[in-house]
Parts: structure tokens; C-alpha cells; sequence
């Protein structure tokens, strides 16, 4: 469910940009600042011999998704629990 919601919804994370960056591994090594300011906020993918090795996302994309994984993963545990029984609680009891 949550790789099916982050495929589909990370766009709004992204800015302006409308898709993912590409770039060498040496370019990111050269200049990472002006790669991450070329891509506007979108992830990058980084390429050693034209595979991706790794993915740079800037640290406020970073922050926002890690947020929302943190409300998705807390709106399941509240679905789960609705289904519990109730247990009744006094005040003394806590």
C-alpha cells in the first residue's frame, strides 16, 4: 500500500519539477550543489555505468516524505485498532 501511494503521489513533493533527473556519477561528484539545484527539488537518479547506484533527494523532499510515511503508517495502526475490542479505563487505572 505505501510503495503503491509514494509511486503514484511523490509528485507533490517535487516543485515545479514534473520528472526524475538523471546524472553521471562523476557529475554529482564535481558539483553536487548545482545538480541539485538543476534538478528543482526532484529526486535524482544517480548512474554508474549507466545503471542507477544510487538516488539523491533533496533534504526538505526528504523531510516531507518521511512525514507522510509517518501519517500513513499511524492511519493503519488507527484501522487496525478500530477493530479491537473496547476496554473500559477509570482514571485510578492509569
Amino acid at each position: 500500500m505505501l510503495s503503491t501511494y509514494l509511486n503514484t503521489n511523490l509528485s507533490t513533493y517535487y516543485g515545479n519539477a514534473t520528472s526524475q533527473s538523471i546524472c553521471k556519477h562523476h557529475r554529482v561528484k564535481k558539483s553536487p550543489s548545482t545538480v541539485i539545484e538543476q534538478a528543482q527539488g526532484a529526486p535524482i537518479a544517480i548512474l554508474n555505468h549507466n545503471k542507477p547506484e544510487a538516488y539523491l533527494v533533496p533534504a526538505a523532499t526528504f523531510a516531507a516524505l518521511m512525514e507522510r510515511i509517518d501519517d500513513i503508517e499511524l492511519a493503519e495502526i488507527i484501522q487496525q485498532r478500530k477493530s479491537s475490542p473496547e476496554v473500559e479505563v477509570t482514571l485510578d487505572d492509569l
